[in-house]
């Protein structure tokens, strides 16, 4: 049975996990907590593949879930091995890619003067979802840049991608005109 067959090692019984280099952490450390929400927001997205959505996002959908996992797979990998050194990693190519679909979403759309809550079709909920919870890896991320030396582009790819996120769940709100706007709630 190879490594990868292996579900039950027993090697976390005692909170602690592997990292790609095969040293040790303990599982709460800022860098599992940093590659484990990148592994939540990946599901989040193969959840949202399952919706109806418009013709040209599950394909979208499912290179980025790829490209997620070279995210996790770079953010699992210390810095002195390097992800690079194993072939993979986020690239500038993918961030331009996410600003291509990001601008050309954004110009179906209708304008907005205020903010949009979440909701209004269950595809733009579950892309809210989305946003909220790349924006939280996004902070994770960052804690772990404050301690450890982390790729400039693994940030810039999830600012990118909760932008990518809103304006899909614009998109999957007829294109805006079905959104949910605040309205403040004033006393």
């Amino acid at each position: 049975m190879s490594k990868l067959d292996r579900i039950t090692t027993g090697g976390g019984d005692k909170g602690q996990t592997s990292l790609v280099d095969g040293s040790r952490v303990a599982k709460c450390s800022l860098r599992v907590c940093a590659y484990g929400s990148v592994d939540e927001l990946n599901s989040v997205v193969g959840l949202i593949c399952c919706e109806e959505l418009p013709s040209d996002l599950p394909e979208k959908l499912r290179l980025i879930q790829n490209q997620l996992f070279d995210l996790g797979s770079e953010l699992a990998t210390p810095a002195a091995t390097g992800s690079s050194k194993q072939g993979w990693g986020i690239a500038q190519s993918q961030i331009e890619q996410l600003e291509i679909w990001l601008h050309e979403a954004n110009d179906t759309l209708q304008p907005t003067a205020t903010f949009v809550l979440p909701g209004g079709s269950r595809g733009a909920a579950l892309f809210h979802l989305a946003r909220t919870v790349t924006r939280r890896t996004e902070r994770e991320v960052v804690a772990l840049a404050t301690a450890e030396s982390v790729a400039p582009l693994c940030l810039r790819y999830l600012n990118r991608l909760s932008d990518l996120f809103f304006v899909w769940a614009r998109l999957c709100n007829n294109e805006g005109r079905d959104d949910l706007l605040w309205q403040p709630q004033r006393n």
